[in-house]
């Protein structure tokens, strides 16, 4: 693999661009977690679109509801701490992109889909998640966190 080599500025502004969505996922992680009885059930239920019977499904089977339950809390919050430190990120941004185009194929942002749960605005296509699924795979592209990261420490002698 190419040696690459950011300036001071690009690598500060990769690095903050991570915690930040690495912040976001540990948080919907931990509020999960911290939640007596959460459950992801309110949310697959009122999934629109042609992945409804899917997300349905598994809001009715109490134990693929008990496994996406668990998998939501505990695969959240993974992902945010590894893109926060900077640990196995490659990893962490996959398991991003997963979450991600999940919760985007769940509730696409289409015209007249009437969802429970308030949505932060008018879309057409085009949604926060679908924002940051692209973000994240960017991301993804630049290894800045071999250079700034619990990575960097780790992978330091395959450089």
């Amino acid at each position: 693999m190419q040696s690459t080599h950011y300036n001071k500025l690009q690598r500060y502004a990769l690095l903050i661009l991570r915690v930040l969505i690495g912040w976001y996922f540990l948080y919907e992680g931990l509020s999960k977690v911290f939640t007596p009885n959460w459950s992801a059930y309110g949310y697959l239920i009122d999934s629109k679109g042609i992945f409804a019977p899917f997300f349905v499904g598994l809001a009715e089977n109490p134990t693929l509801l008990g496994i996406t339950n668990f998998i939501n809390m505990w695969g959240l919050t993974a992902v945010g701490l590894s893109l926060i430190l900077g640990l196995f990120t490659r990893i962490g941004y996959i398991g991003a992109m997963i979450f991600l185009l999940l919760f985007y194929l769940s509730h696409p942002p289409l015209l007249f889909a009437d969802y429970i749960l308030p949505t932060e605005g008018s879309y057409l296509w085009v949604d926060r998640n679908l924002i940051l699924l692209v973000t994240v795979a960017v991301l993804m592209l630049f290894p800045a966190s071999r250079e700034v990261g619990v990575d960097s420490v780790l992978f330091r002698k395959s450089r």
